[in-house]
């Protein structure tokens, strides 16, 4: 069991190297860009006094953007979560759907 548990921290500790947050430098015209995101992980593991027992880790990685290093000067490009973007536009249209609503009810 021990050695389950010690392989698990192992390839917890890998999974948290700094190569999982920065991609490799892209160079395009004498432009340098840089990818960057965001990693979270998590895990655990345990055992009885008969020997058994496991372990788990997971990894989640969001792109967050790139860095564009341009003539010596690096500036940050955010990427776009298309996802939150339609999330709040649904939340947006449902909250005035239901100020809507409310305002249609009082005139009558």
């Amino acid at each position: 069991m021990t050695s389950v548990v010690n392989r698990a921290m192992e390839q917890a500790i890998d999974g948290m190297h700094v190569k999982q947050v920065f991609g490799e430098p892209i160079e395009r015209d004498g432009v340098i860009y840089l990818p960057a995101a965001k990693v979270r992980g998590g895990g655990g593991g345990g055992g009885d006094t008969e020997g058994n027992g496991g372990a788990g880790f997971g990894l989640t990685a969001k792109a967050l953007g790139v860095y564009v290093i341009r003539d010596g000067k690096a500036t940050w490009q955010p990427a776009l979560d298309l996802n939150r973007v339609i999330l709040g536009g649904q939340i947006v249209a449902i909250v005035a759907l239901l100020v809507l609503r409310s305002i249609l009810r009082r005139s009558n």
